[in-house]
C-alpha cells in the first residue's frame, strides 16, 4: 500500500493518487472509513483530506492535485454533501473531465438515503448504508476495482436458466407405455374410481396396453335389487307361464 502523501508538492514526477475521496465535514467518518478500505483491503493510493492536507500544506493547492491528477473522484453523497458548494465543485470537475462515464472517472456512493440531484442522478451509483460492514467493504472494494481496470460485473458462475418450471420439475412422472408397460400394469383395478355407480379404472389390455375398464357388474346387480328374478322359462316372480289347470 502506498499513502497519499504531501498533495501540496507542485513536482510533476508524482503519479498522483488511484481515488480522491469527495465528502463534506459532516461525512467525515464515512470518508475515512472508504479511504482506509480502499488502501487497506484494496491496495489503492487515496488523497483524503484529513490525513493529507496536515497543518503546512496549502489547502486549496491540495483539492487541486485531488480533483486534477487523480485517477477517479469517489462522491461520498449524503443530504449535505448534495448542499456543499465545494462538494459540488469537485464532482462537477470529475464529471467535466468523463461526461460520458467511459474513464469512470466519478463514483457516487451513497451514505444515506437521499437524493441525486442534477447531474448526479445520471451516474450509477451504490450505496453503503444499512448492509453488514463486511459486505459494504466487499463492495467498496469492487466497485473501485472496477472503475480502476475498467473491467466489468460479469459473474463468475454462470446465471440459473430463468425458464425452468417449478411446476414441471414436481409433476409426477408419466404412466409407463411401449414394451414392459403389461408387466408394469396389475389386472386388478387398483386405483380405480366410483362414479355414480360404475368403477372406471386401468385394466391391462390383450398385448399389454393400457385401457379403461368399466365394471358393469354394479350396475347388473343395482338392477337385480331393484327387479324380480326372471326365471329360465321367463315366468316372473317363480311362477310358470300359461294355464293353471292340468293338461
Amino acid at each position: 500500500m502506498t499513502n497519499g502523501g504531501n498533495p501540496s508538492t507542485g513536482s510533476t514526477d508524482r503519479t498522483g493518487w488511484d481515488f480522491f475521496v469527495s465528502y463534506t465535514q459532516t461525512d467525515q467518518a464515512w470518508a475515512a472509513w472508504i479511504a482506509w478500505q480502499l488502501e487497506e483491503a484494496g491496495g489503492f493510493r487515496v488523497l483524503l483530506q484529513a490525513w493529507d492536507m496536515v497543518p503546512g500544506t496549502n489547502f486549496v493547492v491540495g483539492m487541486q492535485n485531488g480533483v486534477t491528477r487523480a485517477q477517479h473522484t469517489i462522491a461520498v453523497l449524503s443530504d449535505a454533501y448534495a448542499r456543499s458548494l465545494f462538494g459540488a465543485a469537485e464532482w462537477q470537475a470529475a464529471f467535466s473531465a468523463d461526461p460520458d462515464g467511459f474513464q469512470r472517472k466519478l463514483l457516487v456512493v451513497r451514505v444515506e438515503d437521499c437524493a441525486r440531484p442534477g447531474l448526479l442522478g445520471q451516474v450509477v451509483s451504490f450505496d453503503l448504508f444499512s448492509v453488514p460492514e463486511d459486505e459494504a467493504r466487499d463492495e467498496l472494494v469492487k466497485w473501485a476495482r472496477l472503475a480502476a481496470t475498467g473491467g466489468r460485473a460479469k459473474p463468475a458462475d454462470p446465471p440459473t436458466f430463468p425458464g425452468g418450471s417449478p411446476a414441471a420439475a414436481n409433476a409426477a412422472p408419466a404412466s409407463p407405455t411401449g414394451a414392459g408397460a403389461g408387466a408394469a400394469m396389475s389386472p386388478s383395478t387398483s386405483g380405480a374410481q366410483s362414479v355414480g355407480g360404475i368403477r372406471i379404472g386401468d385394466v391391462s389390455a390383450p398385448g399389454g396396453g393400457i385401457a379403461v375398464g368399466v365394471n358393469y357388474g354394479q350396475i347388473s346387480q343395482q338392477r337385480h335389487d331393484k327387479q324380480q328374478t326372471v326365471q329360465p322359462d321367463g315366468a316372473p316372480g317363480g311362477t310358470k307361464q300359461g294355464g293353471t289347470g292340468s293338461s
